[in-house]
Formats: structure tokens, sequence, C-alpha cells
């Protein structure tokens, strides 16, 4: 069956002081060849122009709401859930944007054995110097899911991408929304994903690159993002064996270690560091014994 043009999808689109980026997002989801959409901005309260970039743009298909989310985005998200009337939900922040043909070529392979469709990314780097291009690929996940996306983000990372994803409004209503625990912070995504991946196997992967990230200084964190992430997986530790909970305890670690590296907090980074050099895999053991010997001469 051909889905084109039949089912609604609402695009939650959550933002704060994105103007520079937002009329290029809104664009993109008005040159949509699915054209049964309808596109919710979610504005936690912007001291910017974003007023004036949403007034650009005169189409009943775009609602514009406000929140105050204290730095949660999952707030943000979860009043766009409840405020959409689609059958599907599709998530796209307001400083990325899709090509014309997304939300086409995912309809096209949804059906009753599809719960949630995810996709390839393109990411631009964007700064002073540089502009540059790299692929956030996502992959196939193996059944049962939960456990894919458990223990292969040990090594890959997260596979889901934010921007990709097209999702059963009914499945984020049975798991009560998008968790807003502030520890979650960075990590609220791949939480969904886990959570998502307990009560539906039916998740899609299309292989191909249907939208794009903007990595900017508005948006790189300055944050530890090993907490958010141990957050994310703390109800699902019963699930790692005993190795798996080594390897996730060295990635995190890891990163820890890197953060603290990069804010000077050297007494931290080298126990985070040592703990990796003694329990991680070769090219993790390499990369935190260069970290600690340029320590030692800073």
């Amino acid at each position: 069956m051909n889905n084109k043009f039949t089912q609604l999808v609402s695009i939650i689109i959550p933002t704060y002081n994105h103007s520079d980026f937002l009329g290029k997002a809104l664009k993109s989801v008005l040159n949509q060849t699915y054209e049964n959409w309808e596109a919710i901005v979610i504005d936690n309260h912007s001291t910017d122009e974003t007023d004036k970039v949403i007034n650009k743009f005169n189409d009943s298909r775009i609602k514009y709401l406000k929140i105050v989310n204290n730095g949660v985005l999952a707030k943000s998200r979860n009043l766009g859930i409840k405020t959409a009337k689609g059958e599907w939900i599709a998530f796209l922040d307001s400083d990325d944007w899709w090509a014309k043909d997304k939300l086409e070529l995912c309809f096209n392979e949804i059906n009753e054995n599809v719960d949630l469709i995810y996709h390839d990314l393109e990411v631009v780097y964007k700064s002073k110097s540089i502009f540059k291009k790299k692929s956030y690929k996502g992959r196939h996940l193996k059944k049962p899911i939960l456990k894919d996306l458990l223990i292969g983000a040990i090594t890959y990372g997260n596979a889901i991408g934010q921007s990709s994803v097209v999702v059963r409004k009914s499945m984020l209503i049975k798991i009560g929304g998008i968790n807003e625990n502030k520890n979650l912070v960075g990590s609220e995504d791949y939480n969904t994903w886990l959570r998502l991946s307990q009560i539906t196997d039916q998740f899609r992967y299309l292989k191909k690159s249907l939208g794009y990230i903007l990595i900017h200084d508005n948006n790189v964190s300055n944050k530890d993002m090993s907490i958010p992430q141990r957050q994310a997986v703390l109800d699902f530790m019963e699930l790692f064996n005993n190795q798996q909970k080594i390897n996730l305890e060295v990635k995190l670690r890891y990163m820890s270690g890197s953060y603290n590296f990069l804010n000077n907090n050297l007494n931290n980074a080298k126990k985070d560091f040592m703990f990796v050099i003694k329990n991680g895999l070769i090219h993790l053991k390499l990369r935190s014994l260069i970290k600690i010997i340029i320590m030692i001469f800073k």
C-alpha cells in the first residue's frame, strides 16, 4: 500500500534563540514532497528574532507554542507530542534540516510492521575558519532491538539520530513520553529509543542520508556527557554481563576524562584515564596515555 499523502505526520521542532537557523529548518519542511504534515514549533521564550522568523511563514500547517522548559528539551517535545494531531511524530531540531523527499521516502517504507523508522544524516561542522561535513551513519539493529541498542552503543554509539526519527504517536504515549529528568539532558533521545524498544521490535533503518545536523558554537555542549549517558542506561543495567558492564564503564570514564582534561580538572582526568588504561581496549588505552603525558608537561 502506498501511504503517500494519506497519514498525517506531526513534526516537533523545539527551539531557543535559534532564529539564525530556524528558517532553514522550516523551509525544508515546507519543501517536502509529502504534504500531509503539521509542524509544531515549541519556543522556550527566545529573546532573539524567533517571532519574526515564524511570522514570515504564512502556512496554517505551522503551529507556534511557547513554554518555559528550564533547559529540559524533553518538556518542549512532550508538549508538542501532546498537541500533535498526527498518527506519526517526526522530530526535527531547529538547527537541522531535511532533504525534500525525507518524509515521502520514510512513508513509502512504513507499514503495519513499522513503529519507528530512522535514517542516516549528514553532519555539517561550521566555524569561523572551516566548513566541513561527515556522515552520521545509523545502522541496522538486530532483534532484540533493546539488547542491540544497549550493547552496540558501547562500541558504535547511539544508532538513531534524533532528527531522523518518524515514530507512531501511540508508542510514545505508551511509554509516557520523553523522560524529563534533568540528569538526562543530552541523552534523553537515546533513553527514549531504549524505552520504546521495550514495547516494540518494529524498528526500520533506511540506509539513506535524508537530513543534516549543523554543529555550531551555540550547540556545542560544555558538560560532562558521561552523566546523561550513565543515566540513560541506568534502568537497563541487569541486561549487561560483567564484561559489558566494564566496557560501558570504560566508555563513560573516557568521556568523563576527556571532559575533565579539556576543563583542566587534571586530577579527575588522570583518575579516569588510568581506569581506561587498566580496563580498556588498546585504542582507548593509547588515547588515554597520550593525554596523561600531555598533562604531565602542562
